[in-house]
């Protein structure tokens, strides 16, 4: 009984520590970068903040699977990105064309088809003041 008590407390450990590396390694994706263009405090919504935040998907990245602490509009701005909301239907979409990801929808892929060109977006979230935007390592 002893070593199956041990094999467990082992994969539990190994279980977590996984968990965690994908959270820890998510939170950076190669191929991508942020940039916060503004945050506003809404004055008829108390509590809360409009942030718009520039991002580039270099060829071929991909964002890990992520959700956001409240709604988000996303717009993209030039290329071509494919995406995909709570395991649902692959949508593509292209430069012109914009989609909203209501509070608690899980992203489950977001990802640049081009070999050879940047796609670029802008995000606009309103979320709770101090509320982190995006949180990555989700698997649902």
């Amino acid at each position: 009984m002893y070593d199956n008590v041990k094999v467990h407390s082992y994969i539990l450990a190994l279980v977590v520590s996984l968990v965690t590396l994908t959270v820890t390694a998510g939170e950076r994706p190669s191929g991508i970068s942020q940039q916060i263009i503004n945050t506003s405090a809404l004055k008829d919504a108390s509590g809360r903040n409009l942030t718009a935040v520039l991002v580039k998907l270099d060829p071929g990245a991909s964002v890990p699977s992520h959700t956001h602490a409240g709604f988000v509009f996303v717009y993209l701005l030039e290329g071509t990105v494919r995406s995909q909301l709570n395991h649902g239907e692959i949508v593509k979409y292209t430069a012109g064309q914009s989609w909203t990801e209501p509070p608690g929808t899980i992203h489950s892929l977001s990802h640049n088809p081009s070999t050879t060109d940047k796609a670029k977006l802008l995000a606009v979230f309103v979320v709770k003041d101090g509320e982190k935007l995006t949180n990555f390592g989700v698997n649902q």
